[in-house]
C-alpha cells in the first residue's frame, strides 16, 4: 500500500559552498502534524529558483523510500534524513518506473496529478555532498516527479495514497525522463508523450523540437519553451566536432574557450544573442551531458567563443574548467535560440 511517510518544507536561503554563496531551498525538513497543500506549494514551503522549480505544474516534489534505500547502497551511506533529496513528500511505493505522467492520486483531503519528472540541477549535488548526483539521478532512472494540485486540502504523515485515475499512454516517469536526457529517443515514444494532456508545456516543447530535428532537417530548433515554433531561428540539427584552439583563463572560476572546426569547413555564423549546445562526456561510464552556453565574441565563420563559470559541483562546468585541454575535440551544435537582437533594435532602455 502506497503511503505518505513525511511532509518536508523549507525556505530559500544563502548557502556557503566552497567559498561561494548559493541561493537555494533544497534543504527541506520534516514537519509534524497535518499541512495544507495549496495550488503552488505546501504551507511553509517555498522555492529558490522559480525558473526550474515551483509554479502550479511543479507545486509538490515527490521522492520514494525505495530510492532512498537504493542510493544508500549505491553511495554506501547511512546518513540520509527525510527531505534529503529536496522533496516535499517522501513516500512509500510510487516508483518512477511504475508511476505514469497523468496518474491521479488522493492523499488526505487533496487530489494530485503527475505532471513531469524532476529536472535535476547542481543544487541537489550540494545537498547530497555528491557532485555527480544530478547526473546519477538521470542515468539510474530515479529522478522523482512533480505533482500539481487539482484539489487543495490537508495531508499528513501516515496518509494512504490512493490512485484514482491512470494517465493516458501509460508512459512512466522514468521513461519520459529518458526521452529528454538520454540519446536516441524513438519518435513514436515522443509522440506518445505529446498525447498526454497533463505533461507540462516545457517538456512538450522540448519533445516537439526533437521530433522536428528528426523529421525536418534544417527545421527550427531554437530554445524549446522560449518561443513558439514560428518564432524560432533555424539551426542545423546535430553536432559537429570542434577543436579547442585556445583556452583563456579570465579569473579563478571562469575560462573562455575558442572553438574551431576540426574539419576546416566554415561554421554557421551566429546571430546576436544566440548560444551553442555542447555534448560532453565527463565520465566514460555515464550518459553524455548537454549544456548550453552563450557565444561571447563577434560573429565569425571561423570560430566560436564561449565563457564558462565553474559552479560548485557542476559536472559540465567543472569538466570544462579543470579537465579540458587545448587540442581536445568537443561535439558542438550550430547556433540556436530565438531570443536575438533584431536588426534596427535599440540597445538602450529609458
Amino acid at each position: 500500500m502506497a503511503r505518505l511517510l513525511s511532509v518536508n518544507v523549507g525556505h530559500p536561503h544563502e548557502i556557503a559552498w566552497h567559498g561561494k554563496s548559493v541561493y537555494t531551498s533544497v534543504w527541506k525538513a520534516p514537519v509534524q502534524g497535518r499541512r495544507l497543500v495549496g495550488r503552488l506549494n505546501v504551507d511553509g514551503d517555498a522555492q529558490g529558483d522559480l525558473h526550474g522549480h515551483g509554479g502550479e505544474l511543479r507545486a509538490v516534489f515527490v521522492y520514494q523510500m525505495d530510492s532512498y534505500h537504493y542510493w544508500e547502497r549505491e553511495l554506501k551511506r547511512s546518513d540520509f534524513t527525510f527531505g534529503q533529496f529536496g522533496e516535499n513528500f517522501t513516500v512509500e511505493d510510487l516508483a518512477d518506473s511504475e508511476v505514469s505522467i497523468g496518474d491521479r492520486y488522493r492523499i488526505g483531503d487533496a487530489l494530485f496529478e503527475v505532471t513531469q519528472p524532476r529536472v535535476t540541477c547542481y543544487r541537489v549535488g550540494i545537498r547530497m555532498d555528491e557532485p555527480r548526483m544530478a547526473a546519477l539521478l538521470v542515468s539510474h532512472h530515479r529522478p522523482g516527479f512533480y505533482f500539481r494540485v487539482l484539489e487543495e486540502g490537508e495531508v499528513g504523515p501516515g496518509d494512504e495514497i490512493v490512485k484514482v485515475a491512470e494517465g493516458p499512454e501509460r508512459l512512466t516517469v522514468a521513461a519520459v525522463d529518458a526521452l529528454l536526457y538520454l540519446p536516441g529517443p524513438a519518435k513514436e515514444e515522443l509522440e506518445r508523450a505529446l498525447r498526454i494532456p497533463a505533461l507540462s508545456p516545457g517538456w512538450k516543447s522540448s519533445f516537439e523540437a526533437r521530433i522536428r530535428q528528426m523529421t525536418q532537417p534544417g527545421s527550427p530548433t531554437g530554445n524549446a519553451g522560449l518561443a513558439s515554433p514560428e518564432q524560432m531561428v533555424t539551426a542545423a540539427p546535430g553536432f559537429r566536432p570542434l577543436k579547442v584552439a585556445r583556452m583563456d583563463r579570465e579569473s579563478s572560476s571562469v575560462v573562455s574557450l575558442v572553438l574551431e572546426p576540426a574539419d576546416g569547413r566554415p561554421l554557421t555564423v551566429p546571430l546576436p544573442g544566440q548560444f551553442v549546445v555542447l555534448r560532453l562526456h565527463p565520465k566514460t561510464d555515464a550518459p553524455p551531458v548537454l549544456r548550453s552556453y552563450s557565444l561571447s565574441d563577434l560573429p565569425d565563420a571561423g570560430r566560436y567563443r564561449i565563457s564558462v563559470k565553474e559552479e560548485p559541483h557542476g559536472i559540465a562546468s567543472t569538466y570544462l574548467n579543470t579537465q579540458l585541454r587545448a587540442g581536445d575535440v568537443l561535439d558542438v551544435s550550430a547556433p540556436r535560440g530565438a531570443f536575438i537582437l533584431q536588426r534596427g533594435s535599440c540597445l538602450w532602455c529609458c
